[in-house]
């Protein structure tokens, strides 16, 4: 709403230039000169006028060393330190003015400067070598290239028009403006030198030298109190490798809080992750995120082991600790809440939260989550994955702990115990541990891949060793018990364990495929 007030008032603004408002004509009034004469071979209709000579029209007052004074016209030209003094708070200077009183137009020429306001209230101050001030209309412009200075800010450009009344400035072509703290280039911008307000209408670029950049078509920058408005899609680089961007954001520079709102991104370049959702807002201090609506996290530390990381919600956070070494790190704290859904090549999860930390590359998964690799899905009460150069190494789960595998349609091979690890091979040898009370159904074949019987075993330990997604062979305690059953002797109901369940509908297969909603899970 607000640009759009101001862009009316651009094209209300042109139209004064364009279209002069009929002007109630009043007299100029030749107040006091020195000397006074009429050279009418030289100059017709003209009074030549010298020495501390002045003028009045309405409540302006206009000041020189000489002038041409034209009563017929109602006009005059004046030279040598010419001051134009309107009211209390607007003064111009300059070597010649051109002024008409009919149509109220004053045309400074050479070494031209306006100040507006009072001097002990830290005034406005115009300058620039060619200014028309058009009294009637409110507004004085320049277009051959000037400068405007307030209390906090330099603006520069080659064309600019300013309205004492109102103190809203507009710029265009190569518009400059120097804070202290940033510089802001642009080729229109519109700017209030009262509240100190930059309103954004075309490509715009904001830096703080060695710190951040800001790009944006569209919104409004405060630039005393650095607070902004950041509209069509704007981003924000800063030096350390974060980068953020949404289709709006509010953000404050000097308490470093961003807020995005549609299609968001946060961009972590060191730490080599990316936060995407229609909603987040993020902290410089300790490189602080959080998303939600959409949420995703995609860690691409490793372009061979991409990790996406979805939740109703996700935080991250940047730490830093001392080693026994005494040694600086730095490392990310990831925590995602609600409806968790991760994509790996090596391993896909669901949970109801997780925690991921880089300082030891754990991911952990609380209330009954679910692992995959290749055609096993392991659950607990809670799990650790281990990653080792950005691949899964081993999981461990705790309490109820379940190993499945689909041997075929028909058939599952089964261990349950309180504690289960899984050990992720490259080679396609994976592990899998079962410790306490642990429980086993499983399928032994013969040769020819016919079923031998339904083995089931009860040991406080057992290792199970899979190649290229079949079991190879198990080993037990001594102590273990168990019983074979022929395939047509299977006790009705007796090939689940009794924490078995099977949830491949929730397995997510590729990475979108995250965002795939699941009411049963």
């Amino acid at each position: 709403m607000r640009i759009r007030s101001y862009i009316a008032a651009v094209f209300g603004l042109l139209s004064f230039v364009l279209c002069p408002l009929s002007v109630s004509q009043t007299m100029v009034y030749l107040e006091r000169a020195e000397n006074l004469r009429f050279d009418q071979e030289r100059i017709a209709d003209a009074q030549i006028l010298t020495g501390n000579v002045l003028f009045r029209h309405d409540d302006a007052l206009m000041y020189c060393d000489s002038a041409y004074f034209y009563e017929t016209t109602n006009s005059l030209d004046a030279f040598g330190h010419v001051r134009l003094v309107q009211g209390d708070t607007l003064q111009g200077y300059g070597d010649k003015l051109f002024y008409n009183g009919n149509t109220k137009l004053a045309r400074l020429r050479r070494r031209v400067k306006l100040i507006h306001g009072r001097a002990d209230e830290n005034p406005t101050v115009l300058t620039t070598d060619s200014l028309n001030y058009d009294r009637a209309a409110g507004v004085a412009y320049y277009f051959t290239g000037g400068t405007v200075k307030d209390s906090l800010n330099t603006l520069t450009s080659i064309r600019g028009n300013y309205r004492p009344d109102t103190k809203q400035a507009i710029f265009s072509k190569n518009v400059k403006l120097v804070n202290p703290n940033f510089i802001l280039t642009s080729d229109t911008l519109l700017y209030n030198t009262s509240t100190k307000v930059a309103d954004i209408v075309s490509p715009t670029d904001i830096v703080y030298e060695e710190e951040t950049d800001i790009y944006t078509t569209s919104g409004w920058y405060n630039t005393q109190t650095e607070q902004s408005m950041l509209l069509n899609r704007s981003t924000i680089h800063h030096v350390n490798g974060r980068f953020m961007t949404g289709d709006t954001i509010y953000y404050d520079k000097r308490i470093g809080f961003g807020e995005m709102h549609g299609d968001i991104e946060m961009r972590d370049s060191v730490q080599q992750a990316t936060l995407y959702g229609q909603f987040g807002r993020m902290w410089e201090e300790d490189s602080r995120g959080f998303a939600t609506d959409s949420a995703l996290m995609v860690d691409w530390s490793d372009s061979a082991h991409l990790a996406y990381i979805h939740a109703d919600t996700l935080y991250t956070r940047e730490l830093h600790y001392t080693d026994s070494a005494m040694t600086d790190s730095t490392y990310r704290r990831v925590r995602a809440y609600y409806g968790v859904r991760v994509f790996r090549d090596d391993m896909q999860m669901v949970c109801d939260s997780l925690v991921y930390l880089t300082s030891d590359s754990t991911m952990h998964l609380y209330m009954k989550p679910i692992c995959w690799s290749d055609n096993q899905q392991i659950s607990a009460d809670s799990m650790v994955v281990y990653l080792v150069n950005n691949a899964v190494e081993h999981a461990v789960g705790y309490g109820n702990a379940l190993c499945a595998m689909e041997d075929s349609l028909d058939y599952f091979n089964q261990m349950s115990g309180k504690e289960v690890t899984i050990y992720i091979k490259e080679d396609e040898k994976n592990i899998v541990d079962m410790s306490g009370n642990a429980l086993t159904i499983y399928y032994p074949k013969e040769s020819d891949g016919s079923y031998v019987g339904m083995n089931t075993t009860e040991s406080s330990y057992i290792r199970m060793y899979i190649e290229k997604q079949k079991i190879d062979h198990i080993r037990f305690t001594k102590e273990t018990t168990g019983v074979l059953y022929p395939m047509d002797q299977i006790p009705s109901g007796g090939d689940k364990l009794a924490l078995f369940f099977w949830a491949d509908n929730l397995r997510p297969t590729d990475p979108m495929d995250v965002f795939r909603k699941i009411h049963d899970y």
